[in-house]
């Protein structure tokens, strides 16, 4: 059913990198999104009405609030894929995020407003009434959230759109809330015990939740966030593979939006090739990343010694040192100004963005301590720096 909706609705549906390819996947998943709550939340409604039952009840207007949030999502698409102007040079991207970020806010605030009518019911209990086919009815709901649940992380993972997979979260969160009042029916049924409120509350809690977590998926780009390590690995292997560049460091993505990134990096070259060879190199890496990887990519050039026996040694020796000291830490920029009775070594350490000032402090403190044990002609220019990769180290 995925595939044929996409293929159908979605012209093109392959080139997930053009943006007017990924508005339509935005489309259709809101649309879809809109169609399958709204006729859930009526036949929970009634279902709910008839029954007396506060936990079916919460989970209708759950389904409600969902159909709300993807009009908003849908507007938000729409508005997302605006090109970019004189006011907003970078797009208007964010504009997916904010809006994913109001649906989070309304499923949170549902599940207060049932959290509080659960707690009623707890204190004062009303008859519930059994039917099968409402039962039914429920199941049949299951069974949609979760094709539902599927088709939207299908559809984000195909073009990495966070607020998709957020919906599915929220979508397999739905499963587990009709899930419970399914349970709470047939307990009644059995046990002639009314534990509805109970499960209610149960199900307001997850509600509220599933927005929290909604929220902090769609501020974490908002906010800023470290690149991803795959995506670390992506951009520092294309820039690598070039005739010209000997190593990468200091690469960090900025997100304006799903599909818009821009990024800089320090690309290593030899710093006995002429600038102009070099730069002619830098230039055509950036061009090819705006066209292969859809990065917006600014590129600074770091000469570094290559062939001098001597300075490489010396930068072996340090890693060397700095590896028997932490194995997280790296550097890079390695320069030595030799002389007779001091050799100055200037480069650039990385560390871990966890590491706090005392701990930077007393690493660079160790380093040069044991490198003036190496040598006590080695005076060193330590620069400490962060790395601004997620959960992996540099």
């Amino acid at each position: 059913m995925t595939e044929f909706l996409v293929r159908r609705f979605v012209k093109d549906c392959e080139a997930v990198e053009k943006m007017s390819v990924r508005t339509a996947y935005g489309v259709l998943s809101s649309v879809v999104g809109i169609f399958c709550n709204v006729i859930l939340f009526v036949a929970k409604w009634i279902v709910g009405y008839f029954l007396h039952s506060i936990s079916v009840m919460a989970d209708a207007f759950n389904n409600l609030s969902d159909a709300g949030s993807s009009i908003i999502g849908l507007v938000g698409v729409k508005m997302a894929s605006k090109p970019a102007d004189k006011d907003h040079p970078f797009g208007h991207g964010r504009i997916e995020y904010i809006a994913a970020l109001v649906v989070s806010f309304l499923v949170i605030e549902v599940g207060f407003t049932f959290l509080k009518e659960a707690v009623g019911k707890i204190r004062e209990p009303q008859m519930l009434k059994f039917q099968f086919v409402s039962v039914v009815i429920l199941i049949i709901s299951v069974g949609v959230k979760l094709w539902l649940g599927m088709f939207n992380r299908k559809l984000g993972k195909r073009i990495d759109s966070k607020v998709m997979l957020a919906t599915a979260a929220d979508a397999m969160g739905d499963v587990i809330t009709t899930s419970a009042t399914i349970v709470s029916l047939i307990f009644f049924r059995v046990t002639g015990v009314n534990i509805d409120g109970f499960v209610g509350l149960g199900v307001a809690l997850i509600v509220i939740w599933a927005g929290i977590g909604i929220a902090k998926d769609t501020l974490e780009p908002l906010i800023g966030k470290p690149v991803d390590p795959e995506e670390y690995d992506k951009i520092t292997k294309f820039v690598e593979k070039y005739d010209g560049i000997v190593g990468s460091h200091d690469l960090i993505v900025h997100n304006y939006g799903p599909g818009r990134s821009m990024a800089s990096i320090h690309a290593e070259v030899p710093n006995d090739v002429e600038i102009e060879v070099s730069h002619e190199i830098i230039d055509k890496i950036e061009r090819d990343a705006a066209k292969t990887l859809g990065i917006f990519l600014v590129i600074h050039m770091d000469p570094v010694e290559m062939k001098d026996e001597h300075v490489l040694s010396v930068k072996k020796q340090v890693r060397r040192i700095l590896d028997a000291l932490d194995s997280e830490v790296s550097i890079h920029d390695f320069r030595m100004v030799d002389g007779t009775d001091q050799i100055n070594l200037i480069f650039d350490m990385v560390v871990p963005f966890e590491y706090d000032d005392k701990r930077k402090n007393e690493l660079r403190t160790s380093l040069m301590k044991l490198l003036k044990i190496a040598d006590e002609r080695y005076e060193c220019v330590i620069t400490v720096e962060r790395s601004y990769i997620g959960n992996a180290q540099e």
